[in-house]
């Protein structure tokens, strides 16, 4: 199989018509279409020609092939999905900078917030450690990410259902709820998906509180009626882990191709749509009340096509965020601007959870 190891991500190359043969499968297939990101909707773009292999056998040999061919370090957003697994430090750091890049560039204000890097307060990993003594194994067993990991080894048909499974990922309940707990945060905005984390750790301040005394917050998890889960571009929830996202700070033709992935339904030029799709979901957001009941009524109107829709998203996404991505983009230029806004933050952050772990270890004794 072709391949082109560049930066852009442009990994795989193929000819319109081309045949391709899948590795140790044997299976052939031809190319009808090519977009840049293969292994997200590789099904739809390939005519099987060989009934003697399954389509399963032929995909995942090209999905193996495709990863192999990624540089071990490069700067990509597939390495980045999966940080948490990274043993590169350089692209820890990176991600850790441009992280922050971002949410300044949005318009978090570090005057009026404690916004910290996890990394540069000792303090918390300490609080998780003796959160830890008090979380059950069961409560963990029950975290969303760890069973998808081991529901993940199951459909594999691995016999060690923990295989691949790191404590950093089944205690990060703990870490989290330490992140929180530290700093006595009473309301926590997130998304519908990171609901059990808030109520984790409302549970392990409860059981604390039950052995010590009241002295760490449960808090309460808010989730935006609008935004409390995220369509993506296949309908699912959208999730880098999906990879089904649609980057606001990437490149014009980065967002346009993943709109242009964007799942529409089959209705015919002549029929209404379905607004309970992503597409309509996605673009209402960017939508007031009037604009979107236009958008309905568009959909319920024979004549809609989804072309025209996603064209103007493209549009709208751009233009939205074209402040945000400018600001971010002087900010990464500016490294020493994005530190020392981080060092702010952090200063504040290290006197509240000096007190809040000294409170914490006398009352457990440790002091």
């Amino acid at each position: 199989m072709p391949t082109s190891k560049n930066t852009d991500l442009q990994y795989l190359v193929f000819k319109t018509g081309e045949t391709i043969t899948g590795g140790t499968s044997g299976a052939t297939a031809t190319v009808s279409k090519y977009r840049g990101n293969p292994v997200q909707n590789i099904q739809q773009f390939l005519n099987y020609s060989d009934p003697d292999h399954t389509i399963a056998d032929f995909l995942t040999q090209m999905k193996e092939e495709f990863i192999n061919s990624i540089p071990e370090k490069t700067d990509s957003a597939l390495n980045r999905r999966k940080l948490i697994k990274n043993t590169d430090s350089d692209l820890t750091h990176s991600s850790s900078f441009e992280i922050a890049a971002c949410w300044l560039a949005c318009g978090l204000d570090p005057n009026k917030v404690i916004f910290y890097r996890q990394s540069d307060i000792p303090h918390i990993f300490e609080l998780a450690w003796i959160l830890g003594c008090l979380t059950s194994k069961g409560l963990l067993n029950r975290a969303h990410a760890y069973k998808a990991a081991i529901s993940d080894n199951e459909e594999k048909g691995i016999k060690d259902i923990d295989k691949g499974i790191t404590m950093g990922l089944f205690n990060y309940p703990i870490l989290m709820a330490a992140d929180i707990l530290m700093f006595s945060a009473d309301i926590v905005p997130v998304g519908q998906d990171q609901k059990q984390h808030i109520e984790m750790a409302r549970d392990i301040a409860l059981k604390f509180n039950h052995h010590y005394g009241e002295l760490l917050t449960p808090p309460e998890a808010q989730i935006s009626e609008v935004t409390g889960v995220l369509p993506g571009l296949d309908g699912r929830k959208m999730s880098k882990s999906y990879n089904n996202t649609i980057p606001i700070f990437a490149d014009n033709d980065t967002i346009k191709n993943q709109v242009m992935n964007i799942v529409t339904d089959s209705a015919g030029l002549n029929e209404s749509k379905d607004k309970n799709t992503p597409l309509f979901k996605i673009y209402s957001l960017f939508l007031n009340d009037e604009s979107k009941k236009e958008l309905a009524e568009r959909y319920d109107t024979p004549g809609l096509k989804y072309m025209d829709i996603k064209n103007e998203l493209i549009e709208t996404i751009i233009s939205f965020f074209e402040l945000q991505r400018s600001k971010r983009e002087q900010l990464l230029a500016n490294p020493d601007e994005v530190n020392q806004k981080m060092i702010l933050g952090q200063n504040k952050a290290k006197k509240i959870a000096q007190k809040t772990l000294q409170e914490v270890k006398s009352a457990t004794g440790l002091l």
